[in-house]
């Protein structure tokens, strides 16, 4: 999953913060139960669990990054 973020478009790039988590880690451990995933892969964008067990399309995770980005710069 982090090689699919790592290859967006570099304007959406500069859209995002990316946290990854390694599973092997407490910290990481602590994440994945603090977002209530289940299963790996999974995505979270703005504390909420987007995407589990599958990586999605580079096209739908972009739309899904512009609508979160363009709500949240609207509101501020």
């Amino acid at each position: 999953m982090a090689e699919t973020v790592k290859v967006l478009p570099e304007e959406i790039q500069q859209m995002i913060e990316v946290n990854e988590w390694d599973m092997r880690t407490r910290e990481g451990v602590r994440r994945f139960r603090q977002l209530k995933a289940k299963s790996l892969p999974s995505v979270a964008l703005d504390e909420e669990l987007i995407y589990e067990a599958l990586i999605p399309m580079q096209e739908e995770l972009i739309a899904e990054i512009r609508l979160r980005y363009q709500k949240k710069n609207r509101e501020s």
